[in-house]
């Protein structure tokens, strides 16, 4: 069985990690278990000194999508909640991944930054301050973050993608 990489993107402070919890929680009741590899735990764990600059960006973002696409082809389902503003960094994932499933956490802007606890709005560090954030032209999943039914829809597209290899 070979696995999936499911990739949140969107805005900081979009409900990434949020999203991606409820859809591992879902995963759990139907007895698959998820590996989620937050951008955030694993910069501070990996590349703690790495920088926000557009070369330090891409090159997180690579190293990303490689660890995920590692354990996926050891048939784990992987959850990835990253900004990832480039579709350019999204894309080289897809290309890694066994499978893969885009999910775009659709935030307006002002929504994410009264959620902001990290401060990154305030620091000018997030896309949507001074970093152009792409959208997903066409993600597999496009969703409001207010959507109750969302994760447990997710759950369900992984769940037959991880099933179907």
């Amino acid at each position: 069985m070979t696995g999936v990489v499911a990739w949140f993107t969107g805005l900081p402070s979009s409900g990434k990690s949020t999203l991606a919890a409820a859809v591992a929680g879902e995963l759990r009741l139907r007895d698959l278990a998820a590996v989620t590899l937050d951008s955030d735990a694993v910069r501070a764990a990996v590349m703690p000194t790495l920088g926000y600059d557009e070369a330090a960006r891409a090159e997180f973002y690579a190293a990303l999508a490689s660890l995920a696409a590692l354990i996926a082809r050891q048939g784990f389902i992987v959850l990835v909640p990253a900004t990832a503003h480039r579709r350019a960094f999204r894309d080289h994932a897809r290309s890694l991944a066994p499978a893969y499933l885009e999910i775009f956490v659709d935030t307006p802007l002002d929504v994410c930054k009264r959620r902001d606890t990290k401060g990154v709005y305030q620091h000018a560090l997030a896309p949507g301050v001074g970093v152009e954030y792409e959208p997903p032209t066409t993600p597999d999943v496009r969703v409001e973050i207010e959507d109750g039914a969302a994760a447990a829809a997710i759950a369900t597209m992984i769940a037959s993608r991880h099933e179907a290899r």
